[in-house]
């Protein structure tokens, strides 16, 4: 195999089911690989939601204070060279090839999924980079993960809610107690989330591990105009809003700007660093606003806790005349309270296919919402692909309408494919 996608279609094929929990062959590659990151610091950051967010935050201000920084996230939405980026570019797909070929080396006979096998070329790539900090997103849970064979210099867990639910339990507690296995004894641990489940601080007390919690280890207030932090160590005021947009950022900042005081001895940055980084920050599909006619928001909100958030977002935009929403899903997510939740503020859907076996149909979806709809002004129309179904809402749509497209990373990758749209409707009468 030469190219990353012959790797990608071969790791595929490889392993007999898709997700595989467990460490230990992950780890034994690992081992023969000589897998290790010396003396760059690494923080680990896991949780339902503000994953992805508090990644970027992260890496922007670390940037902006002049350290080298790797990063590796998951899901990709177009190319999977986005998933590894290092100085905050996505690393070329030829350095990715060079890396698979490395694991395929010391494989041998184990079996590893799709997941196993990129998690470990990526680490095995971001470990040779000369870097001083490296920012690893959790895939799935925390304990069992890929990404926790690596020891943590600083955990960061932000909110938790109910997601894959046949994998990592069905309440927040025993949610909780997966997300926990990212943390190390005697290390920082931050946890983000206002309400965290009791098993992820029991976790962090067993361990002996340096509890860092939102409320009281740290803290923001704030008007419409700046936000303040105050930490152990140090406080922030008259801070600009990140660049992120949504009510939730200032929680995942808040978890991002604590991380870094708790890590403060080894990698120190200014107040400019941090308001820079924030000020710069940047992240696809994360209530994304593109302006233009009409406006189009993207957001990979995919379960009902971030599905609530979208939709306090779209409360907060104003008004238009019609809001259209694309909508694509795994079959695997709780429907009826993402559709619930999102189902008032939308007047005509555009429910869609997507490209792998997990994915619930478009049929399957405006069942899901024809079952709890209680609005008689709504439309429903169903489509084979995300970008035909944004075409469709495009030609119906007036200038001053606003579109949503959400759900899956699929479904916002799909519309992704050719670049950022820029919409142009027709305006009445020309």
């Amino acid at each position: 195999m030469r190219t990353l996608q012959e790797w990608l279609d071969w790791c595929e094929r490889l392993h007999p089911v898709a997700i595989d929990m467990g460490l230990d062959r992950v780890q034994a590659v690992a081992q023969r690989m000589g897998l290790q990151f010396g003396q760059t610091v690494v923080i680990t950051v896991a949780g339902t939601n503000g994953k992805g967010s508090t990644c970027a935050m992260l890496e922007a201000i670390l940037l902006q204070a002049g350290y080298r920084t790797g990063v590796y996230t998951s899901p990709h939405l177009v190319h999977f060279e986005e998933r590894c980026r290092v100085q905050g570019q996505s690393v070329q797909a030829q350095e990715l090839a060079q890396a698979f070929e490395v694991v395929e080396q010391h494989r041998g006979e184990t079996s590893l999924t799709y997941f196993e096998f990129s998690t470990l070329a990526i680490l095995h790539l971001l470990s040779l980079a000369g870097l001083d900090v490296v920012i690893l997103e959790v895939g799935l849970g925390g304990r069992l993960d890929a990404v926790n064979i690596v020891d943590a210099d600083c955990a960061l867990i932000t909110s938790i809610d109910i997601d894959h639910a046949a994998i990592l339990g069905h309440d927040r507690e025993t949610i909780g107690r997966e997300k926990a296995g990212i943390m190390r004894a005697g290390k920082p641990v931050v946890v983000s989330d206002p309400v965290p489940p009791q098993s992820v601080l029991d976790h962090a007390q067993q361990l002996g591990a340096d509890l860092w919690r939102f409320g009281q280890d740290f803290n923001f207030s704030g008007d419409k105009q700046q936000w303040n932090w105050a930490g152990r160590g140090r406080r922030y005021s008259g801070l600009a809003y990140p660049a992120l947009r949504g009510a939730n950022q200032l929680v995942n900042a808040s978890g991002v700007l604590a991380a870094l005081d708790a890590l403060r001895a080894r990698v120190p940055v200014t107040a400019q660093a941090v308001r820079n980084g924030l000020a710069m920050v940047e992240l696809t599909g994360r209530f994304q606003i593109v302006p233009g006619e009409p406006v189009l928001v993207l957001d990979v909100a995919h379960n009902p806790h971030s599905v609530a958030a979208l939709a306090e977002n779209l409360d907060a935009m104003g008004f238009y005349p019609n809001t259209r929403a694309v909508f694509g899903a795994m079959a695997d997510k709780d429907l009826a309270p993402m559709l619930a939740r999102v189902a008032p503020m939308i007047d005509h859907w555009y429910f869609t296919d997507l490209p792998l076996p997990r994915a619930a149909t478009a049929q399957a979806l405006e069942q899901a919402w024809r079952a709890q709809n209680k609005r008689q002004d709504t439309t429903a129309q169903c489509f084979a692909d995300p970008a035909a179904a944004l075409a469709q809402a495009v030609a119906e749509a007036g200038a001053a309408d606003r579109i949503v497209v959400f759900g899956s990373f699929y479904t916002v990758g799909g519309v992704l494919h050719n670049g950022l749209p820029r919409l142009q409707a027709k305006h009445l009468g020309s």
